[in-house]
């Protein structure tokens, strides 16, 4: 295992562009397996999560081959079930996203349970419900999913949570059932709307009926098509903390400004300087400006347009170097304010009230501890941290990071800081 080394109170300064959506990428990729033939997509982040979801599409026997550094080709023609690597599968949450290209190529098939990141209960029950109200017949071992998919039918699907992976799971489940399947309660994030771009052009047939309900009208065949995906909103909101926290002047460059309208909103309302420079209808650049005396705020996750929960840890240290108390709700996972505690570790005016909500004040110095990367987001917060902290700070199991950012130690080195891989 690998661990980083990073001096803090490092002058920060510079560019540092956003890379592809992660939480895009993959649903898109298993997207591609919904058909036989070949898919080009483009602007993959270079990420541990993504390569591993790469190497679960070439054990069944997909074709993977590099075009570029970013741009991927897929051809999915002779795909063999007894292949496929369990053990991938198991380590890999996003292995739930296979579920509708299996049940389409193979009717019956077992899955290991997957993995992914501790922050709390995260049961794969609200997928199993959503499948099983389209006909899919499951049954559970110790070890494994097994699903019969040889009586599907379109249906009314009610999600229990405004679930993004379930979500996606119907629209590409629904989209090869003949007839019309309406999804409630279906989410609405950005990656979610990329792979809604993804499926059109393949030829699904699906349409926003009104907000969180989704009409699905099945077609017989999807075709392979060309794609790029979208800039990750979660990695540019997590500069732009970044930024704000360390108070430097730093431009963000290929960014969504539209898909983080709220993020945008609370930073200026906390006291942060920021000018945006629109690029085109898509892509704009953010200035991160130096910004002193801001204010204690409150923040509340929410399914989007809400603030996403990937981004309350952020924030979270962001709340360590403001004026005031800040308050901290985080509505959907329990352990996701585990983070918390590492930062007490480091200094931080911090109490855990309960799994989801906490109170934190500032401003205050951190201080260089020794700390654990506890899931992604968590770890690029004890990351930002570090950089504010006096002296040098040790995060271990940076795997976590680089399951989710392409390279952040080298991009961010770009703009000053002091960080040194190691092995721990």
């Amino acid at each position: 295992m690998e661990c980083f080394i990073v001096q803090g109170e490092k002058t920060l300064k510079g560019e540092i562009e956003v890379r592809g959506s992660k939480n895009a990428a993959m649903p898109i990729l298993a997207a591609t397996l919904l058909t036989k033939e070949v898919s080009v997509i483009d602007n993959i982040p270079l990420i541990e999560d993504v390569k591993r979801f790469l190497e679960i599409i070439q054990s069944l026997g997909g074709k993977v081959e590099w075009l570029g550094k970013r741009k991927v080709r897929i051809n999915p023609k002779n795909l063999d079930l007894k292949k496929i690597d369990q053990s991938l599968v198991k380590k890999l949450r996003a292995s739930v996203l296979l579920i509708p290209s299996l049940l389409h190529r193979f009717k019956k098939f077992k899955l290991a349970q997957p993995g992914g990141c501790l922050i709390g209960v995260r049961s794969i029950e609200s997928h199993l419900d959503a499948v099983s109200q389209l006909g899919i017949k499951i049954k559970r071992t110790p070890s494994y999913y097994c699903y019969n998919g040889n009586n599907v039918f379109p249906n009314e699907v009610i999600l229990e949570e405004f679930s993004v992976t379930a979500t996606e799971n119907i629209l590409m489940l629904a989209s090869l059932i003949p007839g019309k399947t309406i999804l409630k309660i279906g989410a609405l994030e950005p990656h979610v709307e990329d792979l809604v771009v993804f499926l059109r052009k393949m030829g699904a047939k699906i349409k926003v009926i009104s907000p969180h309900i989704y009409e699905i009208n099945g077609v017989k065949k999807l075709s392979g098509v060309s794609h790029k995906v979208i800039p990750d909103p979660i990695e540019a909101g997590t500069f732009m903390i970044l930024a704000a926290a360390l108070r430097g002047k730093i431009l963000i460059k290929n960014v969504r400004t539209d898909h983080l309208d709220l993020i945008i909103k609370k930073l200026k309302g906390i006291g942060v300087r920021i000018k945006i420079y629109h690029r085109s209808s898509f892509q704009s650049e953010v200035l991160m400006l130096p910004s002193y005396n801001l204010k204690g705020f409150k923040l509340q996750t929410q399914p989007y347009p809400g603030i996403p929960t990937d981004l309350q840890s952020p924030f979270g240290v962001l709340a360590t170097q403001v004026n005031g108390t800040s308050i901290i709700f985080d509505t959907m996972f329990e352990g996701r304010l585990k983070y918390i505690d590492e930062l007490i570790k480091m200094g931080a005016n911090a109490i855990i009230a309960d799994p989801h909500r906490a109170l934190i004040t500032g401003p205050i110095p951190l201080y260089a501890q020794d700390v654990n990367s506890l899931d992604i987001r968590s770890g690029i917060s004890l990351l930002i941290a570090a950089l504010l902290a006096k002296g040098k700070t040790t995060i271990k199991d940076i795997y976590q990071i680089d399951r989710g950012y392409e390279e952040i130690d080298e991009r961010l080195k770009k703009l000053g800081a002091e960080i040194k891989r190691a092995e721990q």
